[in-house]
C-alpha cells in the first residue's frame, strides 16, 4: 500500500523501486489523496502493469485517515504502508517476506533502513542518531516482543514506519484515534501480544527532508498536543495491562519532550510566541 500526498516525482520513483523488486509475487495499491496533478493518473495507466493499481479519493481525507483507509483496504497476507518518497532496494521483498517465513508467529518486521535527503545522498541527522540509540540492542535478525519492546517504543519511537513487513492477521483491531497513528499501531499490537523481527540487513531508503510530513509538523510545535493525549491514554492502558514500567515510560515519554527541548531555541528565534508556548508546555507537563 502507498497512500500519496506530495511530490509525483518522487512517488514515480517509489514504484520504479517496487517494480525492480527481485521477487515478482507482490500487487502495489497506490491510493492518491487528490494531489492537484493531472499527470498521476495518466503516468499510471501508461505503466501496463497488472500488478499495479491507481486509486484517487475523491475528496481528500487528510495524511493520518487516508493511511488508516489504506490499512483497511488491504487484501493480501503481508502488507507494507510504503512512503510515497522513500525507495526500496531491489532485496527489500525478499528480505522481508524471508524472515515472516523463519518467525510465522511475527507480527511485524522492521529491516535495516538507510536515511537519505531530499538529494537522494546519505545523511544521518539527530532524529536518526536517536532512534539508532533507543533501538533494541543485537546483531542479525531477533525476535523482540513484550513489555521490554513497548516501553523501548514509548520512550522513543525509533521504527521506521514506512518500512516495516505486517502480517494482516496481526492487526486484529486498528487504534481509532489518530494521534501519533505511527506510534499507537504497533503499541498496540504489541501489547495484545504481538511480536517483531528486527534485522541489520539494509534494504529500505528512507527520505528525511524538511518538508516531509514527519517533519513540517513537529517543527510547528502542533503534533505535541496529539503526543501528549496519546501518552495519557497509553499510560492508562499499560496501568489496567499490569505493564508498570510501559506506564512509567508512556508518563515520561523522554524523547518527545527531548523533541520539544530541541525545538525550542529555534522558536525563540524566530520569535514565535504559540509555538514557544507550546513548546515549553510539551516539555514541562506530566
Amino acid at each position: 500500500m502507498l497512500p500519496f500526498y506530495g511530490d509525483p516525482e518522487l512517488l514515480r520513483r517509489a514504484v520504479r523501486s517496487v517494480q525492480e523488486q527481485s521477487r515478482d509475487d507482490w500487487r502495489l495499491t497506490v491510493v492518491d489523496d487528490g494531489y492537484p496533478d493531472d499527470s498521476i493518473g495518466p503516468w499510471f495507466a501508461g505503466l501496463g502493469d497488472d500488478r499495479i493499481r491507481y486509486r484517487r479519493n475523491p475528496q481528500r481525507l487528510g495524511a493520518q485517515p487516508n493511511n488508516r483507509y489504506c490499512i483497511e483496504a488491504v487484501e493480501l497476507p503481508y502488507f507494507v504502508m510504503m512512503g510515497a518518497d522513500d525507495l526500496m532496494a531491489p532485496d527489500y521483498l525478499e528480505t522481508v517476506l524471508a524472515l515472516h517465513d523463519r518467525w510465522s508467529h511475527a507480527a511485524v518486521v522492521q529491516p535495516g533502513v538507510a536515511i537519505m535527503d531530499e538529494y537522494d545522498e546519505p545523511v544521518r541527522p539527530l532524529a536518526d542518531r536517536v532512534k539508532a540509540l533507543l533501538a533494541p540492542k543485537g546483531h542479525g535478525p531477533r525476535l523482540v516482543t513484550g513489555e521490554d519492546l513497548v516501553v523501548s517504543l514509548l520512550r522513543g519511537n525509533w521504527l521506521y514506519n514506512p518500512s516495516l513487513c505486517w502480517r494482516t492477521s496481526a492487526l486484529k483491531e486498528i487504534p481509532q484515534s489518530a494521534d501519533v497513528f505511527d506510534l499507537a499501531l504497533p503499541v498496540a499490537v504489541i501489547a495484545d501480544g504481538g511480536t517483531m523481527v528486527i534485522d541489520d540487513h539494509v534494504c529500505f531508503r528512507y527520505r528525511r527532508h524538511r518538508s516531509s510530513d514527519s517533519g513540517s509538523g513537529a517543527a510547528a510545535g502542533n503534533r505535541f498536543a496529539e503526543e501528549r493525549r496519546y501518552f495519557r491514554a497509553e499510560s492508562d492502558r499499560m496501568t489496567a495491562r499490569g505493564w508498570p514500567r510501559a506506564a512509567r515510560a508512556a508518563r515520561a515519554h523522554v524523547s518527545s519532550r527531548l523533541n520539544a527541548a530541541v525545538q525550542l531555541p529555534q522558536a525563540f528565534a524566530r520569535r514565535d510566541a504559540a509555538a514557544v508556548r507550546e513548546l515549553g508546555n510539551h516539555l514541562l507537563t506530566f
